[in-house]
């Protein structure tokens, strides 16, 4: 079942989303074959420790995050992977490592990779690691107000 408070959270602004669900899958490359969808079309959430405080930096599946360009982009001291003990008790609706993009429900800033507004929509783990969200990228944005930024490239395989 989605996360009710993202769903809630998109009736009330009356953004038009879907969902679907895909077999049991863990990671962003796992979920994006699972659901049939190349992995540039699906944004993973990353944690991130920013200056002691946590972030969401969101970026396309098939991307890998670079820190140091996130370091610049966001203009921080101090930035580093969250671990599972910093965060999973900050998502209890969620599945640990299925948390949607959406920060700013949780207290959380927002970055989002600038490849994903390339394509007109967004989708996401909808808290599950069997379901999916799919919604409009400019309906995200406007209601999460991600910064924006260079700080991942392509996996290389």
């Amino acid at each position: 079942m989605p996360v009710k408070q993202i769903q809630n959270f998109l009736d009330t602004n009356h953004i038009n989303y879907s969902i679907s669900k895909h077999p049991q899958a863990f990671t962003a490359q796992e979920i994006a074959a699972a659901a049939h969808i190349p992995g540039k079309k699906l944004a993973k959430t990353v944690l991130v420790k920013v200056d002691g405080k946590l972030q969401m930096a969101v970026l396309p599946a098939s991307y890998h995050l670079n820190l140091d360009k996130l370091r610049t982009e966001i203009g921080c001291q101090n930035i580093r992977l969250a671990n599972e003990q910093e965060f999973k008790d900050k998502f209890p609706d969620c599945e640990v490592g299925a948390m949607p993009p959406f920060g700013n429900l949780y207290g959380m800033d927002v970055v989002v990779a600038d490849s994903l507004v390339e394509d007109e929509d967004i989708l996401f783990n909808a808290g599950s690691h069997t379901e999916l969200m799919k919604m409009r990228f400019n309906d995200f944005e406007n209601l999460v107000h991600p910064k924006l930024g260079r700080f991942s490239s392509k996996n290389r395989i």
